[in-house]
Parts: C-alpha cells; sequence; structure tokens
C-alpha cells in the first residue's frame, strides 16, 4: 500500500525483484512512482537513490566503465534511478550492470516513454521487465474505503480526477490541479529541443479537450490551432509518450463504409481535462457530461486491464452514416462492444449494422447503473 491506499502494481513489481532484470516503470509525472517504490525498496544502506536530474548521475553513467560502476554499487543491493530518461547513456549503463552485476537490482523510472524507452529499448533487450503506473484507479479507492464509498465519489472523479495529491487534498482540488497543470505537465515536453510555441501546444491540448469522444484529423486540429499536420502529430506523440493522452483508432474488417482513419483522443485523468480548459462547474450545470463519462470510463477500463494483466486490443467504431459504438474490444478472437451512457434511462442501443457485421459478437451500454463489473469491481 502506498500511503494507505492499495496499489495494485506492488504485487506484480514484487513477484520481478531478484530475478536478474531491470525494472522499467513508466508514469506521469507526480502519480506516485517514488512512493510506490519505496513501498518494495528496503530503506537501507543495501540501497541507493540516484536522481535522474543530477549531474553527478549523468557524469557516473556517462563513463560507461563497469569497474566504476561495480566500485561505486559495491554493497548494494538495489538501485533506483528516478527520471532516468535524463541521463543520456542510462540505457547501455543499465546494460552493463545488469550483465556483470546480476546481485543488484536495478530500478528506472521515467515520465518519458518517448525519450526513456528509446535510450533501454535495444540496450536492455530482454533483460527488461516494463510496467505503467497510471494515476489511483476506481478501483484502488474502492479497496481503500469501500464500494460504496467510492461510487458516492463518482461525481467529484469525474470533475478532478485521481492524481494523489488532489485525492489527498479535499476541498483543493482546484488549486493542485493548476499546480499539477502549470508546473508539471508541459515540464518533459517543453524540455524537448523541438517544442518551440508552448502557446500552441495549450491551444493544442485544449482542442483535443474539447473534442472528448469525437473522432478527429491532424488536419483539423491543425485549422484550430495554426500548426501544420506534421507539427500536430509529433505534438500528439509526445503529448502521448508523456502520459497526458492516449489514442484509439477506428475498428474495420467487413464494411466498406467504417471509418477507417479519424482516431480519437482521450486524457488519461479527467482532471487534467478539466485543467486545461478551466471547467469544474458542477456537473448539473455541464453540457460535456457524457464526454466526461466516456473520458472516465476509457481511461479506468485501460488501467483496470493494464494491471490485471489482459491482452485486449481496442478500437471504437463508426460508419460514415454516424453509426457509432464507442468501445471494441478483442481478446482471445473475440469482439466485445460497448457503448456509453451517463443517464441509465437514456434511449441507447447498439446498432442493429454491427449485429449483423459482426454477429458472433458481444455488445453491452455502461451506464451509471451497471459500471462496476466493467471496471473489474465487484458491487
Amino acid at each position: 500500500m502506498a500511503n494507505g491506499i492499495p496499489r495494485f502494481l506492488l504485487p506484480r513489481l514484487r513477484e520481478r525483484l531478484g530475478d536478474h532484470k531491470a525494472i522499467v516503470l513508466f508514469g506521469a509525472r507526480q502519480v506516485g512512482k517514488t512512493t510506490l517504490l519505496k513501498e518494495i525498496v528496503p530503506a537501507n544502506d543495501q540501497t541507493l537513490w540516484l536522481d535522474g536530474d543530477d549531474a553527478g548521475t549523468a557524469a557516473l553513467f556517462a563513463q560507461r566503465n563497469i569497474p566504476t560502476f561495480k566500485a561505486r554499487f559495491a554493497g548494494r543491493r538495489t538501485v533506483v534511478i528516478d527520471e532516468a530518461q535524463r541521463i543520456p547513456e542510462v540505457g547501455i549503463g543499465l546494460k552493463l550492470i545488469t550483465d556483470h552485476m546480476p546481485e543488484v537490482q536495478v530500478i528506472a523510472t521515467g515520465s518519458s516513454a518517448f525519450e526513456l524507452a528509446g535510450k533501454v529499448n535495444e540496450p536492455l533487450t530482454g533483460r527488461k521487465w516494463e510496467y505503467h503506473l497510471y494515476p489511483l484507479s476506481f478501483g484502488e479507492m474502492a479497496a481503500h474505503h469501500g464500494v460504496f464509498e467510492e461510487e458516492r465519489r463518482v461525481n467529484e472523479r469525474l470533475l478532478f480526477g485521481y492524481y494523489p495529491e488532489v485525492v489527498a487534498s479535499p476541498g483543493k482540488e482546484k488549486e493542485v490541479l493548476r499546480g499539477l497543470s502549470n508546473s508539471y505537465l508541459y515540464k518533459d515536453i517543453l524540455m524537448w529541443q523541438g517544442i518551440k510555441k508552448p502557446d500552441k501546444l495549450t491551444k493544442l491540448l485544449q482542442a483535443l479537450a474539447f473534442q472528448i469522444g469525437n473522432p478527429v484529423s491532424n488536419s483539423e486540429l491543425g485549422q484550430i490551432t495554426g500548426l501544420d499536420n506534421e507539427t500536430v502529430e509529433k505534438y500528439i506523440l509526445l503529448l502521448e509518450h508523456t502520459f497526458v493522452i492516449f489514442r484509439h483508432g477506428p475498428f474495420s474488417r467487413n464494411l466498406r463504409n467504417e471509418l477507417k482513419r479519424n482516431r480519437k483522443i482521450y486524457f488519461h485523468d479527467n482532471g487534467i481535462r478539466n485543467a486545461v480548459i478551466a471547467a469544474y462547474q458542477p456537473m448539473e450545470l455541464r453540457q460535456d457530461i457524457g464526454a466526461l463519462w466516456e473520458n472516465w470510463l476509457m481511461s479506468e477500463r485501460r488501467k483496470h486491464l493494464a494491471y490485471s494483466g489482459a491482452w485486449t486490443n481496442s478500437w471504437y467504431w463508426r460508419t460514415m452514416g454516424q453509426q457509432e459504438i464507442d468501445l471494441v474490444e478483442e481478446s482471445d478472437g473475440k469482439l466485445r462492444a460497448f457503448e456509453f451512457k451517463w443517464n441509465p434511462k437514456a434511449k441507447g442501443r447498439i446498432p442493429l449494422t454491427w449485429k449483423r457485421a459482426y454477429p458472433d459478437s458481444t455488445a453491452e451500454i455502461i451506464h451509471r447503473e451497471n459500471y462496476l463489473p466493467f471496471l473489474g469491481v465487484e458491487g
């Protein structure tokens, strides 16, 4: 448990300790990576914590020298490197330590998959376990203080999200989110050498926030932001790799009129989405409740599948005639379709076109009264 809240990733990390492979833990800034690791890493003189932002750490790894590593890490059982993406030679250094010092468990964290993955993937091929830590999840909070209590707080989660500091600061959510979005959201992105117009990046994020639930194209976003298509794609990739947003592509197999190109974009956290557009008005006054519900379900489903170890492909489905299904999943060759509705009494149905094209699939409408199994939680 981290600060009293069970993190579902903990058991899986504990299982990997001591098996002679590096552990790479990805996740946005401030989601609790360091707090989580302190739960499993002994706090003694056999553990060494290094900071990737520290010049001394970068200098150590720049040497790429086995005797130096052995001297520096003598007597250590665990070496943790926070924000490892800041270290230019970190991948080769981790490989040398893993190959020549099997008694040392190396753990590297990163808030930018774009930078860290590029540095460790090739050197650590076959030598690492990768995991992604998300903001707190509905399931984790339900395990913490009960399903009934967490269900009672769904409206505030739709508004303020699940970043640990936000959850731990009742009454100060707006202030905390403002700090998170201003101080941390852009930090890794703006440090990337190609980002020269942060105002354009902010405008793009705002455009994405208003487009939740709708397929969008780079050209459409370019018209809104004044960016060319190539720059839009570059910025979106960076936002993905710093865990601000994620994309869902269209599902297409049988029908000529199925949408095949445009993608939907969601935020990993509802609170960050609302912070980007400074929209915190109560649920009963909002015009975007359907979009908030869809984004929340999509991000929570993503957490549930990741932490449960499920292998699932996912898309949305839409035809040229605007028939649509919010989420299509494929697991073990079986298709499952889900449509999201905030209001249980609202008219919702699975399009007949889908049923005819994919008769062996299952389909379900997810609303406020039946969403618990969808998120892997028992009522």
